[in-house]
Protein backbone atom coordinates (compact mmCIF):
# COMPACT_ATOMS: atom_id res chain seq x y z
CA UNK A 1 0.00 0.00 0.00
CA UNK A 2 1.71 3.11 -1.13
CA UNK A 3 0.27 7.15 -0.36
CA UNK A 4 1.27 9.81 -2.15
CA UNK A 5 2.17 12.86 -0.05
CA UNK A 6 3.14 16.25 -1.90
CA UNK A 7 4.90 18.96 0.05
CA UNK A 8 3.70 22.00 -1.99
CA UNK A 9 6.29 24.82 -2.34
CA UNK A 10 9.00 23.26 0.67
CA UNK A 11 11.68 25.72 -0.63
CA UNK A 12 9.12 28.61 0.15
CA UNK A 13 7.10 27.63 2.60
CA UNK A 14 9.07 26.55 5.81
CA UNK A 15 9.08 28.31 8.79
CA UNK A 16 9.25 27.05 12.48
CA UNK A 17 10.20 23.49 11.32
CA UNK A 18 7.13 22.90 9.36
CA UNK A 19 8.64 20.11 7.32
CA UNK A 20 8.95 17.97 10.42
CA UNK A 21 5.04 17.62 9.30
CA UNK A 22 5.83 15.67 6.39
CA UNK A 23 8.74 13.60 8.90
CA UNK A 24 5.68 12.82 10.96
CA UNK A 25 3.05 12.13 8.08
CA UNK A 26 5.52 9.62 6.19
CA UNK A 27 6.91 8.04 9.84
CA UNK A 28 3.81 6.71 10.86
CA UNK A 29 2.95 5.71 7.74
CA UNK A 30 6.13 3.39 7.32
CA UNK A 31 5.79 2.04 10.67
CA UNK A 32 2.84 0.49 9.63
CA UNK A 33 3.71 -1.32 6.55
CA UNK A 34 2.48 1.70 4.43
CA UNK A 35 4.75 3.46 1.82
CA UNK A 36 5.04 7.03 1.71
CA UNK A 37 5.65 8.43 -1.71
CA UNK A 38 7.05 12.32 -1.31
CA UNK A 39 6.74 14.67 -3.87
CA UNK A 40 8.63 18.45 -3.80
CA UNK A 41 6.45 20.62 -6.28
CA UNK A 42 8.01 24.44 -6.50
CA UNK A 43 7.05 27.29 -8.49
CA UNK A 44 6.21 26.80 -11.84
CA UNK A 45 6.28 22.85 -11.77
CA UNK A 46 3.97 20.09 -12.95
CA UNK A 47 0.89 19.41 -10.43
CA UNK A 48 -1.35 16.66 -10.42
CA UNK A 49 -3.66 16.65 -7.38
CA UNK A 50 -5.47 13.53 -8.76
CA UNK A 51 -2.46 11.98 -8.25
CA UNK A 52 -1.61 12.78 -4.27
CA UNK A 53 -3.43 11.59 -1.23
CA UNK A 54 -2.16 14.49 1.05
CA UNK A 55 -1.45 18.06 -0.35
CA UNK A 56 0.75 19.81 2.72
CA UNK A 57 0.91 23.77 2.39
CA UNK A 58 3.69 25.30 4.98
CA UNK A 59 4.10 28.62 6.35
CA UNK A 60 5.81 31.81 4.56
CA UNK A 61 5.97 35.45 4.80
CA UNK A 62 3.14 37.94 2.98
CA UNK A 63 5.45 38.35 0.18
CA UNK A 64 6.02 34.87 -0.70
CA UNK A 65 2.39 34.38 -0.13
CA UNK A 66 1.23 36.81 -2.48
CA UNK A 67 3.79 35.42 -5.49
CA UNK A 68 2.36 31.49 -4.84
CA UNK A 69 -1.26 32.47 -5.04
CA UNK A 70 -0.32 34.23 -8.31
CA UNK A 71 1.25 30.12 -9.00
CA UNK A 72 -2.14 28.49 -7.51
CA UNK A 73 -4.66 30.62 -9.32
CA UNK A 74 -4.18 28.82 -12.68
CA UNK A 75 -4.52 25.87 -10.77
CA UNK A 76 -7.77 26.60 -8.90
CA UNK A 77 -10.31 24.56 -10.47
CA UNK A 78 -8.02 21.64 -10.20
CA UNK A 79 -7.68 21.95 -6.68
CA UNK A 80 -10.95 22.90 -5.81
CA UNK A 81 -12.55 19.73 -7.69
CA UNK A 82 -10.07 18.09 -5.94
CA UNK A 83 -10.76 18.90 -2.66
CA UNK A 84 -14.64 18.60 -3.39
CA UNK A 85 -13.57 14.91 -4.49
CA UNK A 86 -12.16 14.39 -0.80
CA UNK A 87 -8.69 15.03 -1.00
CA UNK A 88 -6.56 15.60 2.60
CA UNK A 89 -5.19 19.13 2.94
CA UNK A 90 -3.39 20.79 5.80
CA UNK A 91 -2.52 24.18 5.39
CA UNK A 92 -0.10 26.27 8.11
CA UNK A 93 -0.30 29.90 8.45
CA UNK A 94 0.69 31.26 5.14
CA UNK A 95 -0.90 28.12 3.85
CA UNK A 96 -3.96 27.93 5.36
CA UNK A 97 -4.21 32.00 4.78
CA UNK A 98 -3.81 31.16 0.83
CA UNK A 99 -6.83 29.19 0.76
CA UNK A 100 -9.47 32.12 1.98
CA UNK A 101 -10.49 35.48 -0.03
CA UNK A 102 -7.55 37.50 0.84
CA UNK A 103 -5.27 38.58 3.15
CA UNK A 104 -5.08 42.46 3.86
CA UNK A 105 -2.53 44.18 4.83
CA UNK A 106 -1.82 47.06 6.89
CA UNK A 107 -2.03 49.36 4.11
CA UNK A 108 -5.05 49.14 3.22
CA UNK A 109 -3.96 46.53 0.20
CA UNK A 110 -5.65 43.12 -0.53
CA UNK A 111 -2.99 40.04 -1.66
CA UNK A 112 -5.96 37.58 -3.35
CA UNK A 113 -5.98 34.55 -1.82
CA UNK A 114 -7.70 31.25 -3.96
CA UNK A 115 -11.18 31.78 -2.58
CA UNK A 116 -11.51 27.75 -1.75
CA UNK A 117 -12.48 28.30 1.38
CA UNK A 118 -14.87 31.17 2.82
CA UNK A 119 -12.56 32.96 5.36
CA UNK A 120 -10.12 35.91 5.28
CA UNK A 121 -6.97 37.25 6.82
CA UNK A 122 -6.68 41.11 8.08
CA UNK A 123 -3.17 42.49 9.34
CA UNK A 124 -3.04 42.87 13.04
CA UNK A 125 -1.07 45.80 14.74
CA UNK A 126 1.07 43.46 16.85
CA UNK A 127 2.32 39.83 16.85
CA UNK A 128 -0.32 37.05 18.00
CA UNK A 129 2.68 34.48 19.73
CA UNK A 130 3.24 32.29 21.90
CA UNK A 131 1.98 28.23 22.54
CA UNK A 132 -1.78 27.32 21.89
CA UNK A 133 -3.98 24.42 23.69
CA UNK A 134 -6.74 24.33 21.41
CA UNK A 135 -9.89 21.85 22.04
CA UNK A 136 -11.02 19.47 19.38
CA UNK A 137 -14.54 19.15 18.60
CA UNK A 138 -16.32 16.21 19.79
CA UNK A 139 -16.86 15.92 16.03
CA UNK A 140 -13.55 15.62 14.86
CA UNK A 141 -12.16 12.46 16.19
CA UNK A 142 -15.73 10.70 17.47
CA UNK A 143 -14.99 11.95 20.74
CA UNK A 144 -17.25 10.26 23.65
CA UNK A 145 -18.00 13.29 25.60
CA UNK A 146 -17.76 11.87 28.78
CA UNK A 147 -14.11 11.30 28.32
CA UNK A 148 -11.10 13.35 28.02
CA UNK A 149 -9.86 10.96 25.82
CA UNK A 150 -10.92 9.91 21.99
CA UNK A 151 -11.08 6.61 21.63
CA UNK A 152 -9.84 5.01 18.20
CA UNK A 153 -8.91 1.80 17.40
CA UNK A 154 -9.56 0.29 20.82
CA UNK A 155 -7.07 3.22 22.08
CA UNK A 156 -7.41 6.46 24.20
CA UNK A 157 -6.41 9.33 21.81
CA UNK A 158 -6.20 13.27 22.68
CA UNK A 159 -8.80 15.42 21.88
CA UNK A 160 -6.49 18.26 22.63
CA UNK A 161 -4.03 20.27 19.46
CA UNK A 162 -0.74 21.96 20.74
CA UNK A 163 1.91 24.03 18.87
CA UNK A 164 3.58 27.66 18.82
CA UNK A 165 1.88 30.05 16.43
CA UNK A 166 3.16 33.43 15.72
CA UNK A 167 1.36 35.62 13.46
CA UNK A 168 0.53 39.50 13.00
CA UNK A 169 -2.74 38.25 10.72
CA UNK A 170 -6.34 38.11 11.84
CA UNK A 171 -8.52 35.46 10.30
CA UNK A 172 -12.15 35.27 10.10
CA UNK A 173 -14.22 32.42 8.91
CA UNK A 174 -17.49 32.91 6.80
CA UNK A 175 -19.94 30.69 5.84
CA UNK A 176 -19.24 26.63 5.40
CA UNK A 177 -16.25 26.24 7.20
CA UNK A 178 -15.92 25.19 11.19
CA UNK A 179 -13.39 26.28 13.47
CA UNK A 180 -10.64 23.32 13.99
CA UNK A 181 -10.65 23.96 17.75
CA UNK A 182 -11.61 26.07 20.38
CA UNK A 183 -8.78 27.74 22.20
CA UNK A 184 -7.92 27.08 25.86
CA UNK A 185 -4.35 29.02 25.56
CA UNK A 186 -3.41 31.59 23.14
CA UNK A 187 -4.25 33.62 20.56
CA UNK A 188 -5.98 31.07 17.86
CA UNK A 189 -7.31 33.32 14.58
CA UNK A 190 -7.99 36.30 15.31
CA UNK A 191 -7.70 36.48 19.12
CA UNK A 192 -11.74 37.54 19.84
CA UNK A 193 -14.10 34.53 18.99
CA UNK A 194 -11.61 31.90 20.71
CA UNK A 195 -11.48 29.94 17.52
CA UNK A 196 -8.94 28.21 15.98
CA UNK A 197 -8.21 26.86 12.41
CA UNK A 198 -10.67 26.04 9.97
CA UNK A 199 -12.14 22.67 9.03
CA UNK A 200 -13.67 22.05 5.63
CA UNK A 201 -14.65 18.31 4.63
CA UNK A 202 -10.91 17.09 4.37
CA UNK A 203 -9.37 20.51 4.62
CA UNK A 204 -7.10 22.10 7.74
CA UNK A 205 -6.17 24.67 8.19
CA UNK A 206 -4.45 26.22 11.46
CA UNK A 207 -1.84 28.65 12.76
CA UNK A 208 -0.30 25.76 15.03
CA UNK A 209 3.81 25.81 13.78
CA UNK A 210 6.42 23.93 15.93
CA UNK A 211 5.91 21.27 13.74
CA UNK A 212 2.00 20.57 14.12
CA UNK A 213 1.85 16.93 13.42
CA UNK A 214 4.83 15.36 15.56
CA UNK A 215 3.29 17.18 18.26
CA UNK A 216 -0.24 15.65 17.68
CA UNK A 217 -0.47 12.37 16.77
CA UNK A 218 -3.93 11.69 16.94
CA UNK A 219 -4.54 14.62 14.24
CA UNK A 220 -1.61 12.99 12.25
CA UNK A 221 -3.55 9.79 12.23
CA UNK A 222 -6.61 11.16 11.46
CA UNK A 223 -4.86 12.57 7.92
CA UNK A 224 -3.86 9.23 7.01
CA UNK A 225 -6.87 7.69 7.83
CA UNK A 226 -8.99 9.80 5.90
CA UNK A 227 -6.51 9.52 3.05
CA UNK A 228 -6.73 5.85 2.71
CA UNK A 229 -11.11 6.27 2.93
CA UNK A 230 -10.92 8.47 -0.11
CA UNK A 231 -8.50 5.65 -1.68
CA UNK A 232 -11.40 3.11 -0.78
CA UNK A 233 -9.35 1.12 2.18
CA UNK A 234 -12.31 1.59 5.23
CA UNK A 235 -10.35 -0.41 7.93
CA UNK A 236 -9.04 1.26 11.25
CA UNK A 237 -5.09 2.27 11.18
CA UNK A 238 -2.98 -0.12 12.95
CA UNK A 239 -2.71 0.74 15.90
CA UNK A 240 1.29 1.77 17.15
CA UNK A 241 2.26 2.65 20.49
CA UNK A 242 2.27 6.48 20.99
CA UNK A 243 2.81 6.29 24.86
CA UNK A 244 5.80 8.65 24.78
CA UNK A 245 4.04 10.95 22.30
CA UNK A 246 1.07 10.87 24.52
CA UNK A 247 2.82 11.79 27.43
CA UNK A 248 4.83 14.52 26.18
CA UNK A 249 1.81 16.03 24.83
CA UNK A 250 -0.62 15.68 27.78
CA UNK A 251 2.72 17.12 29.64
CA UNK A 252 2.49 20.63 27.38
CA UNK A 253 -0.78 21.06 27.87
CA UNK A 254 -1.32 20.24 31.87
CA UNK A 255 1.89 22.73 32.02
CA UNK A 256 0.45 25.54 30.17
CA UNK A 257 -3.20 25.03 31.51
CA UNK A 258 -1.64 26.12 34.80
CA UNK A 259 0.45 28.66 34.08
CA UNK A 260 -2.56 30.55 31.99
Amino acid sequence: MKLTICHLYPDLLDLYGDRGNILALAARCRWRGIEPEIQKVSLGESLDFTGMDILFLGGGSDREQGILVQDLMRRENDLRQAIEHGLVVLGICGGYQMLGNYYQMASGEKIPGLGILDLWTIAGTKRLIGNVVAELPPTTLEIDPEDNFVRNNSELKLRTLVGFENHSGKTYLGKGVSPLGKVSVGHGNNDQDGTEGVRYRNVFGTYLHGPLLPKNPHLTDLLLQLALIRRGFDSCLTELDDYLETLAHKTMVNKLLKQA
